[in-house]
């Protein structure tokens, strides 16, 4: 009898179900490496504040974080138009440069005859040329976006010399000077709203129209993507076109923080490019990713030199630091599903 009843109990713990292991929706949510990817940018932005600001007394004062914010502007922009083209799985390796040429165009267009209007207008069209022309290589040609964007880098930085034979072109406007130096209701300076509203208008396209999706799609699988119609050679066209588009638009701020246009290009405006873009969780591979995360991402990278500069670090420490975060947010990227 005992020896049948524990049989029984034995068959019946063997028949009862596991407990539950759901460990709720939010443990879940931080166990998926994807949230550490889609978030490293914010995330990371809210950790360097509270370091720096206990490092270094007055950092996160009122006046040097709006600093910061006008700071940021210019790569915020460099980095919605980074953003279009690595969605496609490609990269602009030119922005940095196209923007030196675009503002060389403006300073020769102010300090001439068109005027303020028509040399904004140059700014913008002598981006979106150059931007035009890698998307028209590369799509059109078979040639790999690297190989043209770098050629890009460099055509454009020699244009800039001979436009501005070698010499910076001294800009003295009211309008770009009150551009980078009066703020939007006494708060946001107003390329950091430009900034803004650049990204909240690229939100839109690139998730909310026809258009992103098929952005998005020629990322993910091209080859699905053009068996559904897509025209992924006008994609890529038109993603390098808005890279050179933007790149335009942070000469005009450029221009307007600066007060001079400089021939030499700034490769940092570069590596903040793109850097942003990966610390803002966009996949490399294309097809995914967010616009306000390499928006933070940008910030992040701005916050981090100033506060490096704050805590009165040597600046050819800098590039290394900025090096390191890189390298840790694409090693997060690696761990997306």
């Amino acid at each position: 009898m005992t020896s049948a009843s524990l049989s029984k109990d034995e068959r019946t713990d063997d028949a009862a179900p596991e407990p539950s292991r759901d460990r709720g929706p939010v443990v879940r949510r931080l166990a998926d490496p994807n949230f550490w990817v889609d978030w490293a940018a914010p995330i990371g932005l809210v950790v360097l504040l509270v370091f720096f600001g206990i490092a270094s007394s007055g950092f996160l004062a009122v006046g040097n974080l709006q600093a910061i914010l006008a700071a940021a502007a210019i790569p915020m922009v460099l980095a919605v138009g980074q953003t279009f083209v690595i969605m496609t799985a490609g990269i602009d390796l030119s922005v940095a440069s196209t923007m030196t040429f675009a503002a060389i165009i403006l300073g020769k267009a102010v300090t001439g005859a068109p005027g303020l209007v028509w040399a904004l207008v140059l700014a913008v069209v002598a981006g979106t040329v150059v931007g035009a022309v890698n998307g028209t290589v590369i799509a059109k040609g078979r040639i790999a976006d690297f190989i043209v964007t770098l050629g890009a880098l460099s055509a454009a930085s020699g244009l800039a010399l001979i436009v501005a034979n070698g010499n910076p072109v001294t800009v003295i406007d009211t309008f770009l000077l009150k551009l980078s130096t009066t703020s939007f209701a006494g708060v946001l300076s107003y390329p950091v709203v430009i900034a803004v509203v650049v990204a909240v208008i690229a939100h839109l396209v690139l998730f909310h129209t026809r258009f992103g999706t098929h952005v998005l799609a020629t990322g993910g699988s091209p080859e699905a993507a053009e068996a559904t119609g897509i025209r992924i050679d006008r994609i890529k066209i038109a993603v390098y076109t808005i890279s050179g588009l933007l790149a335009g638009v942070a000469a005009i701020l450029l221009v307007a923080r600066v007060g001079a246009a400089e021939p030499a290009s700034n490769t940092t405006f570069l590596l903040n490019s793109v850097a942003g873009v990966v610390l803002g969780g966009v996949s490399l591979f294309g097809g995914r990713g967010s616009v306000f995360g390499p928006v933070a991402g940008a910030l992040l990278l701005t916050v981090l030199t100033s506060g490096l500069t704050a805590m009165h670090v040597p600046e050819f420490y800098q590039p290394l630091a900025v090096g390191i975060v890189v390298v840790a947010a694409a090693f997060l990227s690696r761990t997306r599903r």
